[in-house]
């Protein structure tokens, strides 16, 4: 007799788990097999109380095998399956058809809803086989298109589905929300910064790395905050992306298509950011996957926390190694980094003096080191205004945010014809082999750049990152080819923070 299959995650992959029930004499116990973690172990209180819900008592020794043995099984993903099972075996129900059955029993037969909804159905879609969920992941799995699915509310109502006496609901299509929200907040609130308003538009074009450098009070935060408005929305493709990684955490994910946000605080750890633990998690930069994640106070992360982000933003994935495995996810991000120009904030600022020594203005910007500089490309110096200037009550005459979205989505839209069928979607994704021959050049473009590089000290890195920007600048401008006023206007972001 075959067994009823259920998942269990090994990253944001979903792995089938074939859970197999045999029922002898003797007094009352259940033991569960199969490396499971202290969830599935649990699950056989969940799974008693909600079968006597039912009028099924369980007697007699249980011993309950979720094969592969050598696979680790984590969470309660897995009850409905020993649940149905167990029923089996004592003749409760017939024998159950080829599908992989999901969820977490409540005591009463409730059905909870369950992390990993959206792997399970690409892998039951890959199977060609059915998948059962409960009724609060419905809508998750109707993102995967050509996966056959079915949302029950309890335990009997997948039983009376098996014996024939009900029909499951099936998971309808998935339609993105039509609703727009305005920007908050909106560019056209921000007043003065003209130049870091234009390198927002140009990494929201390109999606560029950016870093903001400027006093408190100067408006980092606010203009970081007012990127996610101008930002054009996920494709389908991108969209499901984002949403494998949130429903391997169980997190909800947002159904206006807005590319994902996520601000982390400087205490955070290694494992928040990157992901890992016991479990392989996700972090932070894949939860920003194809989104933004914003760094406030950029020094104050610790350093090795920082260096671990070099390899994530070159390539867009990150692998995660532990003893019990490795796993690895995307990270696609648009990083926006905000920081002061020392430690009491002040340098330069038009009103307040600084206080702070050269050795400690050194010591301080130490601590970003050039490799991670090296891999942000707007570097962007944020005056504080002065206070004549906050107060006024005047319009600020600053283009809105959705005149801004316009020309960042032309320009997206262009990169996406240019780099069809290579994989890429967006010119700051380019590799090294594609950058210098393929992002059509002036005659006069090299010999410029060459001279200012050697100026600027640019690494090799830092030029082609520079001529990914300018591409950008000319896409925003609706010009083919990349002109000397587009390479120098990168040089200039690429200095401007005076960090580089």
């Amino acid at each position: 007799m075959n067994g009823v299959w259920g998942i269990t995650l090994r990253g944001m992959e979903a792995r089938k788990v074939e859970v197999e029930v045999e029922i002898a004499g003797g007094l009352f116990a259940i033991s569960i097999v199969g490396l499971p973690d202290a969830a599935v172990r649990e699950s056989k209180e969940r799974v008693r109380a909600a079968l006597r819900s039912l009028g099924l008592a369980v007697r007699g020794r249980v011993a309950v095998n979720l094969a592969p043995a050598d696979l680790p099984k984590e969470g309660a993903v897995l009850d409905l399956p020993i649940a149905l099972g167990i029923a089996r075996a004592m003749g409760s129900i017939p024998d159950i058809p080829p599908g992989i059955f999901l969820g977490e029993l409540a005591l009463d037969g409730r059905l909870r809803g369950i992390r990993g909804a959206v792997a399970a159905a690409i892998l039951a879609r890959d199977s060609g086989i059915p998948l059962f969920v409960p009724d609060g992941n419905l809508e998750e799995v109707s993102l995967v298109s050509g996966c056959s699915a079915f949302g029950a509310e309890s335990l009997e109502d997948v039983f009376a589905f098996l014996r024939g006496e009900k029909e499951l609901k099936p998971a309808g299509e998935f339609v993105p929300s039509s609703g727009t929200c305005s920007p908050d907040p909106d560019f056209a609130d921000i007043r003065g910064q003209a130049g870091a308003r234009r390198a927002l538009e140009i990494a929201a074009a390109g999606h560029h790395n950016v870093l903001f450098t400027g006093s408190p009070g100067s408006g980092k935060t606010l203009l970081a905050r007012a990127l996610q408005g101008i930002l054009p929305p996920l494709s389908t493709d991108e969209f499901l992306e984002t949403a494998l990684v949130r429903s391997t955490l169980g997190i909800p994910f947002d159904r206006g298509m807005k590319p994902p946000f996520r601000t982390v605080h400087h205490t955070a750890s290694i494992v928040s950011i990157c992901g890992g633990g016991s479990t392989l998690r996700p972090g932070e930069v894949s939860l920003a996957h194809r989104g933004v994640l914003f760094l406030d106070e950029f020094p104050e992360f610790r350093r090795d926390l920082l260096e671990g982000l070099r390899q994530p933003l070159e390539d867009g994935r990150i692998t995660v190694s532990r003893a019990s495995g490795s796993v690895t996810y995307p990270c696609r991000v648009l990083l926006v980094a905000a920081c002061n120009p020392c430690p009491c904030g002040w340098a330069g600022d038009p009103v307040e003096k600084c206080t702070c020594s050269v050795p400690e203005l050194e010591r301080y910007q130490r601590k970003i080191s050039g490799p991670i500089l090296d891999r942000i490309d707007l570097h962007v110096p944020v005056p504080r205004l002065l206070p004549e200037e906050l107060v006024a009550v005047e319009d600020t005459g600053a283009e809105p945010s959705a005149a801004i979205a316009i020309r960042v989505r032309n320009a997206r839209e262009l990169q996406r014809k240019r780099w069809a069928g290579t994989g890429f979607s967006c010119n700051a994704e380019l590799p090294e082999r594609m950058v210098k021959r393929s992002l059509m050049l002036s005659a006069d473009v090299r010999p410029f750049l060459s001279s200012m590089a050697e100026r600027l000290r640019l690494s090799g890195r830092g030029i082609s990152r520079v001529l990914k920007v300018a591409r950008t600048i000319a896409d925003l401008a609706s010009t083919e080819k990349v002109q000397v006023p587009h390479v120098a206007e990168a040089l200039a972001y690429r200095d401007g923070g005076g960090r580089s």
